[in-house]
């Protein structure tokens, strides 16, 4: 038995950039949440995907924005975008499909909190994200993490030949290359290759040597790096809190909470009667 745990806040942005706009009979824009109910009832019709919850950021703001004010905030989310959020939400849960929307935390905490949480009760736990930081969740093929819209799942050893370091170091990688989607920059001249190639041979920030001639591998610009990186230490260790997902996201739900029992018939059609979502009323394949 495997677990799901979906993005539901990057399917939402993924529909908004990928699907046509529609308009509800009220006037509401709802292209993004048609699109996203398209590609979760995709994922429900897998015939391994028999539990699944959906994390969203039901305001984008979390308690990184104390840590650092310039982490990612709503500025820039289109309007139009953002009056979906709480839309998407009532559309995962008219499918059936337990939400997690959270507020102090952000999605992908409740994503990594989930994953951690229910480990020991399943075979595996699928990831379904592309962003960087939950990499950090992988633990060998375990839990692992999905791209949906690439097709690729990576295990341990596909993270480490992804980005070059183990998935326990990818908080220390984004500390040194920043994350421009997250709103924090890294450290001036580090870069991926030479973060791996650093990472790869120690690990954790506070284990690199503060002398470039101790650090037993080869980088381009090392004398600099290490100069900037003892400068910075404070700032590096800030970036890296940052990067790391919290485990203690509470939930509710036990693991049988999260089993999919179909769609709800009739809260389903009304749903789909308030969006105008007249295509989309016979997807659904199977019925609570």
């Amino acid at each position: 038995m495997k677990l799901h745990l979906l993005d539901a806040t990057y399917e939402l942005f993924r529909a908004y950039h990928a699907v046509e706009p529609s308009r509800a009979p009220d006037g509401r824009e709802v292209g993004a949440v048609g699109g996203l109910i398209g590609t979760t009832l995709a994922l429900l019709r897998e015939a391994d995907v028999t539990h699944l919850a959906a994390a969203t950021d039901h305001v984008i703001k979390s308690f990184r924005n104390d840590l650092w004010p310039d982490y990612k905030t709503e500025e820039g989310v289109p309007e139009d975008l953002l009056a979906q959020f709480p839309l998407a939400e009532r559309a995962l849960e008219t499918i059936g499909v337990v939400v997690w929307p959270m507020v102090e935390f952000e999605a992908d905490d409740a994503l990594a909190a989930g994953a951690w949480r229910f480990a020991d009760q399943v075979e595996q736990v699928v990831i379904c994200t592309p962003d960087k930081d939950l990499a950090q969740c992988v633990t060998g093929t375990h839990i692992v993490q999905r791209d949906r819209r690439r097709q690729i799942t990576y295990d341990a050893e596909g993270v480490r030949a992804k980005f070059g370091v183990a998935p326990a170091s990818i908080p220390d990688w984004l500390a040194l290359v920043g994350d421009s989607a997250d709103g924090f920059p890294g450290l001036p001249g580090w870069g991926e290759k030479s973060a791996s190639t650093v990472l790869a041979e120690w690990g954790h920030l506070e284990n690199i040597p503060p002398e470039a001639a101790r650090w037993k591998v080869i980088v381009r610009g090392a004398e600099k790096l290490a100069a900037t990186l003892r400068e910075r230490m404070d700032d590096a260790l800030l970036f890296r809190r940052l990067a790391t997902l919290r485990p203690d996201v509470p939930f509710a739900e036990s693991l049988e909470d999260l089993r999919w029992r179909g769609v709800p018939r009739e809260r389903w059609f009304a749903f789909c009667d308030e969006l105008g979502f007249e295509r989309t009323r016979d997807r659904p394949h199977r019925w609570a």
